[in-house]
């Protein structure tokens, strides 16, 4: 079975409303419609490289190649693992969790996108909790960081929420423009003393060697998740 072979396939992160996983071909597919009917307003770009500003039609095929991308050129100690966001079996948004230098570095990142008629609601912040969970009670991270810049305030009160601090600025040029970026992490600490939402991990055991780590026991794996 391909699962043999590519266990993140069988990855699972759950909270009380969210499931986070792979997409299917046709999940990766509804995602790409998703994208395709808009992640934000379009007098604002929350993203670095502007991906929405492409048409509708092109907007949903940078989707699938991104994540088919992604998955071929997966190395242990260079990668992003991007997340569909299912609520009531429904796909909402995108989680991507990813790293370089894992093992010795101990740190990720982490970067997400909703469909428009599903902000608002606090989804965000529950599905970035529960890819902090993967991190730090899953993969025994060290620290993680995140970003907003300074036209995007719900992406900063989530950050805020979750615990995270203030990191620097960056100053980027998006869509010809230079746009400040405040940097924001957040440290072991710093994520137990803030985590209220309740989120369990299921067969991460067989994926650690693919993030750089090695396996576990199921009675180790379970003692922290």
């Amino acid at each position: 079975m391909l699962i043999d072979h590519w266990p993140l396939l069988g990855l699972r992160l759950n909270t009380p409303r969210l499931e986070l996983r792979l997409p299917s071909g046709d999940e990766l597919s509804e995602l790409a419609d998703l994208a395709a009917q808009g992640v934000h307003e379009p007098d604002r770009m929350p993203f670095c490289v502007p991906w929405t500003d492409l048409p509708p039609t092109e907007r949903a095929r940078s989707v699938v190649q991104h994540h088919w991308l992604r998955l071929g050129n997966w190395a242990p100690d260079n990668w992003a693992l991007n997340l569909a966001v299912f609520e009531a079996g429904r796909i909402v948004g995108l989680q991507t969790i990813a790293a370089r230098n894992y093992a010795a570095a101990r740190e990720v990142s982490t970067g997400s996108w909703l469909g428009l008629r599903h902000q608002g609601r606090g989804i965000g912040t529950e599905m970035r909790a529960a890819v902090l969970h993967l991190a730090f009670a899953g993969l025994e991270a060290h620290e993680a960081t995140s970003g907003a810049f300074a036209d995007n305030p719900s992406s900063f009160r989530v950050s805020r929420k979750l615990g995270y601090e203030l990191d620097g600025i960056q100053r980027l040029v998006v869509r010809d423009r230079v746009t400040v970026m405040r940097r924001l992490r957040i440290s072991r600490a710093r994520w137990e003393a803030h985590q209220n939402t309740r989120v369990s991990i299921s067969a991460l055991g067989p994926c650690l060697p693919l993030l750089g780590l090695k396996d576990k026991t199921e009675t180790q794996y379970n003692a922290l998740s």
